[in-house]
């Protein structure tokens, strides 16, 4: 049998089907947002809409603004009290969901075992919740003596008008060695998670970076920003880096602490690694301490080596860029010769990837060592520079969803700006090739005639594994099920089901291994789903 797949569908006929279905006003605005791919190098990507509202009825797999604040960026720091203020459901449900890896240190403290929540009840949504968020930021304090303790609001907290912001600073002046904020991160505040994202970004900048003045004397100082530590990459990476003598200074923010982001302003160069979720610290970097900024990736052994080698040119340093070129040729054979193992098993296979926000762009990087082809891939909550490039930026419309969230400014630091490399160095290293503040985004990277999908929705997901038939689909868990019961399997790269890490060197192996496993077994092929034996109920819409 071949290991080559042979797609019939044209890709304006796939377009086609899966608009099919939609009410006319639905399908004209879905179709901005399914764009097929005409990206070559001497062409410009077509536009694609993106961070709009999903259609009420479409059931969607973003998660809300809360969630990107609380869940994803707050969530993995170790030693600050996180306080989910509302109801009890929306603190239970971000409560270690994504399998964010913490290591305790020396001093032990490690709060992220706890789910701390105000609980709120029926009389506190009558008469205001105030009084109850302040009692339980001291029974935080009194338990705990925690450096931070951070307010999340939830959906009802914005209805009623608690003003979180208040009690944060009330509650800091009383305590007096607790650093105390909030984060006005209701859950409807945006159109997805990436919303929490920049209100979290923003509030940390403003709180907390800079705080720990005590100076830093590493010689190759860095921020790794967007880096999560699901599964433990964030372990896989510092190791790396450390191997290489790169001081990681802060991670935004997998295996965090309250001193890391204290610190984040001794660094010499910020690294990022998600784009969508995190760019914003980046750029205040930049303005406020004079801090450079480029993109890497740590997903894939190539992209792990080029990443290494970027960073190392910028230092501009033999030594370290020696270094980095040795650890390299340690670590490869072993990535090269598993590689070579499963490749010939899992060749001409191909991968939908529909993750978050830059997980769908790098983990094509592995699939490629595989020999795997992506048929198909968009975010979950992606803006357009993620999917064409930054330089799309200036022409982004701000919409009133956009207006919900907090701009704030930002200055250079009269006393602590600093640039790290003088004009005419950052002038030599660009026209060397270097970039700084730059990203090209998922488009360029994909097939001519793939399909990319902006928010794709559970009916979508379910079309295209019934036209395309892909070897595998990588996504969340709230699709995992259906699409497995289509027959086909489904890796989870929110929060990697049981598996990790898949960042660097030992990542990739893991990885390379565990996709084995996955395309290769048989018991996908015998997967049936009741209906589809047995179909029991059939239904048109109203407007067929």
């Amino acid at each position: 049998m071949s290991k080559t797949k042979v797609v019939q569908w044209d890709p304006a006929d796939i377009k086609e089907e899966l608009l099919k279905k939609y009410p006319p006003k639905v399908a004209r605005k879905r179709a901005k947002q399914i764009m097929i791919n005409e990206a070559t190098e001497s062409e410009a990507p077509p536009e694609i809409v993106a961070n709009v509202r999903t259609i009420p009825g479409i059931i969607t797999m973003r998660g809300c603004t809360y969630a990107g604040c609380k869940g994803v960026i707050m969530g993995p720091t170790r030693d600050i009290v996180n306080i989910t203020h509302g109801p009890i459901g929306c603190g239970f449900y971000s409560w270690l969901t994504r399998r964010n890896q913490t290591s305790p240190g020396p001093d032990g403290e490690n709060y992220m075992t706890y789910c701390f929540s105000t609980d709120m009840q029926d009389q506190d949504i009558i008469f205001g919740g105030e009084k109850k968020l302040e009692a339980a930021i001291q029974e935080a304090y009194d338990l705990f003596h925690p450096k931070g303790i951070c307010i999340f609001s939830t959906c009802p907290v914005g209805l009623i008008g608690d003003d979180v912001h208040a009690v944060a600073k009330k509650m800091k002046a009383k305590l007096g060695d607790c650093n105390v904020f909030g984060f006005s991160c209701e859950g409807y505040k945006g159109v997805s998670q990436s919303a929490g994202h920049h209100i979290a970004n923003n509030q940390v900048f403003t709180h907390l970076v800079g705080e720990n003045k005590e100076p830093r004397t590493e010689e190759y100082k860095i921020n790794l920003l967007g880096e999560y530590n699901i599964g433990g990459d964030g372990f896989e990476i510092d190791r790396i880096l450390k191997k290489c003598g790169i001081t990681n200074i802060a991670t935004f923010s997998g295996n965090s602490t309250y001193d890391q982001f204290a610190s984040a302003q001794h660094a010499d160069l910020s690294c990022v690694m998600c784009h969508r979720s995190i760019n914003y610290v980046a750029d205040m970097l930049e303005t406020k301490y004079g801090i450079p900024w480029i993109k890497v990736n740590f997903i894939g052994a190539e992209a792990t080596a080029k990443s290494l080698r970027k960073i190392g040119e910028y230092f501009g340093d033999k030594k370290l860029i020696d270094k980095i070129e040795a650890v390299i040729a340690e670590e490869m054979p072993e990535v090269e010769a598993t590689a070579k193992d499963v490749r010939s098993r899992t060749e001409g296979k191909t991968a939908m990837l529909f993750v978050g926000g830059s997980r769908a762009h790098h983990y094509q990087e592995l699939f490629n060592e595989m020999g795997m082809k992506t048929l198909s891939a968009g975010y979950e909550f992606g803006h357009r520079d993620d999917y064409e490039g930054r330089r799309v930026i200036p022409d982004i419309k701000v919409d009133a969803d956009s207006r919900n969230i907090e701009e704030i400014e930002v200055e250079a630091d009269p006393e602590l700006y600093s640039p790290r490399k003088t004009e005419a160095e950052i002038k030599a290293l660009e026209d060397a090739g270097y970039e700084f503040k730059h990203y090209d985004g998922l488009n360029p990277d994909m097939d001519k005639g793939t399909i990319i999908i902006d928010d794709l929705n559970q009916y979508e997901a379910e079309k295209l594994v019934e036209l395309l038939k892909p070897d595998l689909f990588c996504a969340g868990i709230k699709e995992k099920f259906s699409i497995q019961k289509l027959g086909v399997p489904l890796k989870q790269l929110h929060s990697y089901d049981s598996g990790g890490p898949y960042a660097g060197f030992k990542g990739a192996i893991n990885f390379y291994k565990e996709i084995d496993r996955l395309v290769g077994s048989k018991v996908w092929s015998y997967m049936k789903a009741p209906w589809q034996e047995n179909p029991e109920l059939t239904a048109t819409f109203v407007w067929e």
